[in-house]
């Protein structure tokens, strides 16, 4: 009988296809509301670095088109930011039905933590990260070197960083729904620690610029999130036996 009620593998691809759909037009409608304020939105990004920059320092660009090209992207990075309650949404409603009927209630709490963990992960990249690195790499300007940063480069380093703290950051969320299912526990995280210490390294290589820098901006960070999720799991462990 378990078998039948089984979604088929088309089934499960066909779902998967609509929910993407989905998320991209919710991305598409964050792009469409975004781009009518892209200069603004531009000016917030940069400012960081503008702050730190010598006086009368600049951005420049070395193509025609990079300055309309970059207008374009910090409004797709402004959807994708608008968009992420539907994305989660959607990514909820794709394995919700393999849960259980107690655990599908859970699906408005998860939305909206997530999304506020989004949001704390990019915003500490924002003003915590890219200040102290900004400065730091600009340190090496002399009265022969001068920082000349175009449009391109510095909006491709912010894209990478803001999405990457601000997914790395949902790691405490995720722990606790999958100790709530039963998948991980508190036991197994705290013995696997020094291999997530490991992953967690890796991950920072991967999602960072290739510089040192950033790599442990980002890995600090995640090895204080990894404890938290061993706390999270260890709370939810002793609500499971209760």
């Amino acid at each position: 009988m378990e078998s039948e009620n089984r979604m088929p593998l088309a089934d499960h691809l066909e779902e998967l296809r609509w929910r993407i759909i989905k998320c991209i037009i919710a991305v598409g409608v964050g792009f469409a509301c975004s781009y009518a304020f892209s200069r603004k939105i531009f000016e917030f990004i940069v400012s960081p670095l503008i702050k730190v920059m010598p006086k009368g320092g600049h951005l420049i660009y070395t193509s025609l088109p990079e300055a309309f090209l970059t207008y374009l992207k910090v409004s797709f990075l402004s959807g994708i930011v608008l968009a992420v309650p539907v994305i989660l949404y959607q990514s909820w409603k794709f394995v919700m039905p393999g849960l259980y009927e107690n655990e599908r209630k859970y699906v408005l709490p998860f939305v909206v933590v997530a999304t506020v963990f989004f949001i704390l992960g990019a915003s500490f990249a924002f003003f915590v990260v890219f200040p102290f690195g900004f400065k730091f790499f600009l340190g090496f300007s002399t009265s022969k070197i001068e920082a000349l940063p175009s449009l391109r480069e510095y909006l491709n380093l912010v894209t990478k960083l803001l999405l990457a703290f601000g997914i790395t950051f949902e790691l405490p969320v995720i722990v606790y729904f999958l100790a709530r299912m039963g998948i991980v526990t508190y036991p197994m995280l705290a013995r696997k620690r020094q291999y997530a210490i490991l992953i967690i390294f890796i991950a920072a290589a991967i999602l960072t610029p290739p510089d040192v820098i950033s790599q442990i901006l980002l890995a600090v960070p995640l090895l204080v999130l990894y404890e938290i999720s061993v706390w999270v799991a260890y709370v939810v462990g002793k609500d499971r036996k209760a």
